[in-house]
């Protein structure tokens, strides 16, 4: 424990006296570059957290938490799968679906998609393509009326709208008089939706699940059930228990598997990114150690005298770990004060700096996300400000140990 004292005369050094001006300035400098540096760390985590927030919604608004699939070829049983996987307590909704790589053309313009169809009344259950819609309705979808519903891209790229005809050509052949044709059906566009990511704008199609099976010839059988639960990172833990009540009939998957790269990918940036803004609070935090050396040098007679009344070299020593530790605790509390203040309020200072600047930081016609959203973890809150001030205080410890080692008769030899 600290003494009285030696808590007075470590805050006492902080302050400017006399002839130490410089002194008080470099520790000032020191405290503010801890503070600028967890702001920036705890803004940029916040602002890469919310990037990495609406990216996982979008996907997994068209994706599922988990799928459950046959082993081989279509699943004919889904009922009861999804009776199964009703009972899980974690599943809160569940629909069946329809997969089919198909080619869409209209006239000279052709592209590839990834054909889902879909039950209109269960879609609901596991994703948010009735609110991802910018033209028609959902319950557009009418078995046996062969609508479809495109991505807003990959309308633009075959140049077709509401109310167009669409071929689409599957890689299923049918036997003909003239040989082994493909499987060929018109489509009328009944709708559009944006997702807001590339993968779905522009490379899916949805139509009802009865027109896919048709489609595909696959009577009541279907590709699989998809399934949301009531929490998405226990994906992992629910497919396992499902697949093992299910038994070895199905394969169970979820949505860490399907998107692993892309998300491992966002992880590594986002570790990457924190080291890099890490380093700023470490070298603010040592800046520290050239603060106090200096001190030290400019009390070397003061230490002398405290030492001649009696005062212990740990005494001494704890006098300038005091100094260093208010440094590091006033500017990561300020750091971590003013960082949460900024990560919870960036969209408006944003907005206000690019009404005053008349700039865009993100051009809507160019980025699918055309605002920095902010999502403030408390956990990085308190790993930011806890390391800050760790680093702080050991910063202190060499010149704090090295003013304990003054020796009093060489300190006064010249004064």
């Amino acid at each position: 424990m600290f003494r009285p004292w030696e808590i007075y005369l470590g805050l006492r050094y902080t302050r400017a006296r006399r002839r130490n001006h410089f002194i008080s300035f470099i520790s000032g400098v020191s405290m503010l570059g801890i503070t600028l540096g967890i702001v920036a760390l705890v803004v940029v985590l916040s602002v890469m957290n919310g990037f990495h927030k609406e990216v996982r919604e979008r996907i997994l608004g068209m994706a599922s938490h988990a799928t459950i699939s046959a082993v081989e070829g279509g699943l004919s049983n889904w009922r009861q799968a999804m009776e199964q996987a009703q009972a899980n307590p974690h599943v809160r909704g569940r629909a069946p679906f329809i997969e089919i790589q198909a080619m869409l053309a209209n006239g000279a313009n052709v592209s590839g998609a990834l054909l889902r169809g879909i039950d209109p009344a269960q879609e609901g259950e596991v994703s948010e393509v009735a609110g991802r819609l910018t033209q028609g309705r959902i319950d557009d979808l009418k078995p046996g009326g062969f609508g479809i519903l495109l991505g807003r891209e990959l309308a633009q790229v075959l140049g077709i709208g509401l109310g167009d005809k669409v071929t689409v050509v599957t890689p299923e052949l049918n036997v003909t008089p003239a040989g082994l044709m493909p499987r060929i059906k018109r489509f009328t566009v009944v709708g559009l939706f944006e997702v807001g990511m590339s993968e779905y704008d522009r490379g899916m199609a949805l139509l009802h699940i009865a027109d896919a099976a048709k489609l595909m010839r696959l009577g009541d059988a279907v590709t699989g059930v998809r399934l949301k639960l009531d929490d998405m990172w226990l994906a992992p833990q629910v497919a396992r228990d499902l697949a093992f009540s299910l038994g070895g009939y199905y394969r169970v998957g979820d949505w860490t598997q399907q998107h692993r790269n892309f998300f491992s990918a966002l992880q590594t940036e986002k570790r990457m990114m924190s080291l890099i803004l890490f380093l700023i609070v470490a070298v603010a935090a040592f800046n520290i150690v050239s603060a106090l050396v200096m001190v030290v040098t400019d009390k070397q007679s003061d230490i002398a005298i405290l030492r001649t009344l009696g005062a212990s070299p740990g005494s001494v020593m704890g006098v300038f770990v005091i100094q260093g530790v208010a440094i590091g605790l006033i500017g990561s509390l300020l750091g971590v004060a003013l960082g949460v203040l900024l990560a919870l309020n960036v969209e408006p200072v944003v907005a206000a700096i690019e009404n005053l600047f008349h700039i865009r930081f993100l051009d809507p016609s160019i980025y699918y996300i055309s605002r920095l959203p902010s999502d403030l973890h408390w956990a990085d809150v308190g790993l930011i400000g806890g390391s800050a001030f760790f680093m702080a205080l050991l910063a202190t410890l060499y010149p704090a140990w090295r003013a304990s080692r003054v020796q009093p008769a060489e300190a006064l030899r010249y004064e």
